[in-house]
């Protein structure tokens, strides 16, 4: 793991391709002015990683925030991913070309399968690999992959995806499964690091967020980038945007580390990547 240095610091990916460890997600950011702002918020203050998907429906803002900044398509890190009922060979080629058209780019640096469909994912999987070959997109990755999954799609692929982008926070670390991932060069990424609020709640927060004199968002986003996670906490708020970020004055401690990992209870506030029906 690199060092954590700074709002535009890089992971690099098993291919070479430097990945910023931070980002900004837009799940829930409503198209138009919203996401438009956030975007502008997010890329003017330094951020470098836009994260976004087809089911988000706010494709054309992000891109259109993109567009407004003041920072070149080049030197964004931008990523999308396919939608279930988009995955198979034939329809992520088209889903990755909508999402394309939707953003105002021709290519993208990053393009996830949002969540594994088994045999149907292999496909999928196909058509990322070529969509690679052809570098209309810089690196692909997989989301809400359990190990199971990623051994499956692993052992009929010519690619071993990059990024598995997961839930991930204190009450949810599935250790073996970054072991697994970083055992196979596959860069973990957390989704919903902040629990959904719930780790304002937490005593173990206050106490921390009180002994760093940061606040317990602050906290757990650096807990993250520590265990070599890269996270993309969402926001469309600015001040949220920018508190987020600023996580690259202090750090915390071997003991504290552990303490945080210690609150692993495997529970999940989003879908069972082995349970869901969409």
């Amino acid at each position: 793991m690199g060092k954590i240095t700074d709002l535009q610091g890089t992971f690099e990916l098993h291919n070479g391709v430097q990945m910023p460890y931070f980002g900004l997600g837009v799940y829930l950011s409503k198209d138009g002015d919203e996401v438009i702002s956030a975007i502008q918020e997010a890329l003017n203050h330094g951020y470098r990683h836009i994260d976004t998907a087809a089911i988000y429906k706010n494709e054309n803002g992000v891109g259109e925030g993109i567009k407004e900044s003041n920072v070149n398509r080049k030197d964004v890190f931008l990523v999308s991913k396919v939608w279930n009922d988009e995955q198979g060979y034939d329809s992520t080629l088209k889903a990755f070309d909508k999402s394309l058209e939707r953003l105002g780019t021709d290519y993208l640096d990053l393009y996830l399968i949002h969540w594994p469909k088994g045999q149907l994912s292999k496909e999928t999987w196909k058509a990322m690999e070529r969509l690679y070959k052809e570098k209309k997109v810089r690196a692909i990755g997989v989301s809400n992959f359990l190990q199971h999954h990623l051994e499956d799609l692993i052992a009929e692929s010519e690619i071993v995806p990059m990024v598995n982008q997961m839930e991930f926070h204190p009450y949810l670390v599935q250790q073996n499964l970054i072991d697994f991932c970083n055992q196979h060069k596959i860069q973990y990424e957390a989704w919903s690091p902040i629990m959904q609020g719930k780790i304002f709640e937490m005593n173990e927060f206050t106490i921390l967020a009180e002994k760093y004199h940061k606040t317990a968002a602050q906290v757990v986003l650096r807990w993250d980038l520590q265990k070599g996670v890269v996270t993309i906490p969402k926001s469309s708020k600015k001040e949220r945007i920018i508190a987020n970020a600023d996580i690259f004055n202090f750090e915390l401690s071997e003991e504290d580390m552990r303490l945080l990992d210690n609150l692993d209870k495997g529970h999940r506030f989003g879908p069972d990547p082995d349970n869901f029906d969409f």
